[in-house]
């Protein structure tokens, strides 16, 4: 394992080998490795570094910067990759108001960026352009998985929370167009908040059957570990960004028993995913959350795309991202027709694991081969 991945966050880390197999590229990741939320980038660029290593390929650069989740930096770092150091793909950004802060003048300058996290709507929709490839998800998709699932166990009065950035307003819209129901109420936070005795105070005086959250990194930990002390009773949801391994490690025995959906699971079985697994804990001595399996099957894809073309053959290269010929570690992975993932979505729940730690397992099927609602807007 190439050690630059663990080393310096903040600084710019490049790892090659001094003897070119072809001609080179080079790949600008932009992601968040200080502050809050920073697990969900470190993940990111951990996972992308392991299927870059295995790989061992010699014609591969990467250049990793820190945003620091932030919007500005995140576009100062994006111009510097593209005009100082003409990188050919760009990636990494967790956000999804960093994603639009940089992802539209990135494309439009006609270098490949492929997301793998961040699923803003407009980028799926109005806004959609052939260089952009999201390898994660539409940011609804989750959610209104776990929609449809809360409304089949038969909860009637869920009430819903999220903070106020474009994630958080796809993922309530997400959720109430699966759920097909009335909610009790719809809660906005702050991004990056820390205390949420209002929130919890509003949720307890309400009449709601079941709370359906997101509230990804940092938000999570802090939400859950206060909701177990307030003594409200009622069953929880979410989608995996908010009860992802990290998180639910760090909350500890107040996450066991709740549900979240999620494109993947550390447990599924299929020959790529219990490779990247093993893979990754013997690399980075952790289970990999779904950000570490975003970031894999990111670099995957590009190393599929390059065995056909370079990226300097933009209509060659982009068909071969298409084609997403790759094995996923989610199982059936294709893109539609907005370059946006249709794939299926997987319930989960948080139990105690065989060393007494919380943990995810495999429940089940949430939503089939879901797409986007986007995709009718994006006229490419």
């Amino acid at each position: 394992m190439n050690k630059l991945t663990r080393a310096g966050l903040g600084l710019l880390m490049t790892t090659a080998v001094a003897t070119a197999q072809a001609e080179e590229v080079r790949i600008g990741m932009i992601t968040t490795l200080s502050g809050g939320g920073s697990h969900l980038g470190v993940d990111v660029r951990d996972g992308f570094m392991l299927a870059i290593d295995q790989a061992d390929r010699g014609d591969i650069e990467v250049l990793i910067q820190d945003d620091a989740r932030r919007p500005d930096l995140a576009k100062t770092l994006s111009n510097e990759f593209m005009q100082r150091d003409e990188v050919d793909i760009m990636t990494g950004i967790i956000w999804s108001n960093l994603a639009m802060a940089v992802v539209p003048s990135v494309v439009r300058q006609g270098t490949f960026y492929l997301s793998p996290n961040a699923g803003p709507s407009a980028l799926a929709g109005k806004m959609c352009h052939e260089n952009y490839f999201n390898v994660a998800y539409q940011n609804d998709n989750l959610h209104g998985a776990m929609g449809a699932w809360m409304r089949e166990q038969g909860y009637e009065a869920p009430i819903l929370m999220a903070p106020n950035y474009p994630a958080g307003t796809d993922a309530l819209a997400g959720f109430k167009h699966l759920y097909e129901g009335e909610v009790i109420d719809e809660i906005y936070t702050q991004l990056g908040q820390t205390d949420y005795a209002a929130e919890i105070a509003r949720i307890r005086a309400s009449d709601a059957d079941s709370l359906f959250f997101f509230l990804p990194g940092g938000m999570g930990i802090s939400f859950m570990k206060q909701w177990e002390n307030s003594g409200v009773e009622m069953p929880v949801f979410g989608a995996a960004f908010s009860l992802d391994e990290t998180i639910i490690k760090a909350v500890g025995s107040a996450a066991i028993g709740a549900m979240n959906t999620s494109q993947w699971a550390y447990d599924l079985e299929n020959a790529a995913n219990q490779a990247f697994v093993e893979g990754f804990r013997e690399a980075y001595e952790r289970t990999p959350t779904l950000y570490a399996a975003q970031g894999y099957d990111t670099a995957r894809l590009i190393l599929s795309a390059l065995e056909k073309a370079h990226p300097s053959d933009k209509d060659a290269f982009r068909e071969a991202l298409r084609e997403a010929d790759f094995d996923s570690v989610r199982g059936k992975f294709r893109f539609g027709p907005n370059h946006h993932p249709i794939q299926d979505i997987h319930v989960r729940e948080v139990v105690e694991g065989e060393d007494g730690e919380p943990t995810n397992r495999l429940v089940g099927l949430a939503v089939e081969d879901i797409q986007d609602v986007y995709a009718e807007q994006c006229r490419m």
